[in-house]
């Protein structure tokens, strides 16, 4: 069985077969997914389509940082209000993205804090978004880790320093499509430390894996990156999903 850590399936990406994507990760043994959430404006389908699969898909609440400008505050209460009125198994998709832009620096950087102490009072997992950003998360991070704080690096592409400083954080690393592309040197990074520290992840839509890449994403493809993962350690695929789910379930409590 494999889980799928982070999949944005619940998009107008697949508003028109969604069904279908669906049954196509079950028949790939992508037997659970984590949603994680972007801002208030997909709140609510993401809270209906877990209502729907509710052994299947597992939301995750949370402020992207590109979706946070000047009225962030008011995204954050939305934040808030929604975990009022659902259950949800982490804090996320939040972070710091200096790629796209950096003109709200400031105001990500509060509400990634904001966010990452909701989650230690909550006793959640929360799932980071790290783009231009390594340094500006992991200062905050280490500040507010008490020994509680846990959770992933999403979509993690950096070096070999990096990965062991998330690892000393107590965190984990997605690994995704990335690992998979000609052109990446991730393979060579992640054989430097044990399958423990990682779990697997599609970003559904973006960023499919060869043999797809290019295409849309989604979760059924998290075969690919599990057989890549098996081929970089030597193992056979089953193990790579044993010791992956087992890292996921342990996190997200499912």
């Amino acid at each position: 069985m494999l889980i799928d850590t982070h999949s944005h399936i619940y998009t107008e990406d697949f508003s028109h077969d969604f069904d279908d994507v669906i049954q196509k990760a079950y028949n790939n043994n992508v037997k659970k997914i984590i949603l994680p959430n972007i801002d208030s404006g997909t709140a609510k389908h993401l809270v209906d389509v877990s209502n729907s699969y509710p052994h299947l898909c597992y939301p995750l609440m949370g402020l992207h940082p590109t979706s946070v400008d000047e009225d962030y505050k008011q995204e954050l209460e939305a934040v808030e209000y929604w975990f009022d009125k659902h259950n949800f198994y982490g804090v996320g998709e939040i972070g710091i993205d200096l790629y796209w832009s950096q003109t709200f620096v400031k105001q990500q950087e509060d509400a990634f804090r904001f966010q990452v102490r909701l989650a230690k009072n909550k006793n959640l997992p929360i799932v980071i978004h790290v783009r231009n950003s390594f340094d500006e998360i992991y200062k905050i991070v280490e500040e507010e880790q008490d020994g509680s704080l846990r959770g992933i690096f999403h979509c993690f592409t950096g070096s070999k320093k990096e990965a062991r400083k998330i690892i000393d954080l107590g965190f984990l690393l997605g690994i995704g499509g990335v690992v998979t592309f000609k052109n990446s040197d991730l393979d060579k990074v992640i054989s430097n430390f044990d399958l423990s520290n990682f779990v697997l992840e599609t970003d559904s839509p973006y960023l499919a894996p060869e043999p797809k890449r290019g295409r849309r994403n989604e979760s059924s493809f998290l075969v690919y990156i599990a057989q890549k993962v098996a081929e970089i350690y030597d193992v056979p695929v089953e193990k790579v999903a044993e010791i992956t789910t087992a890292n996921a379930r342990n996190l997200f409590g499912i």
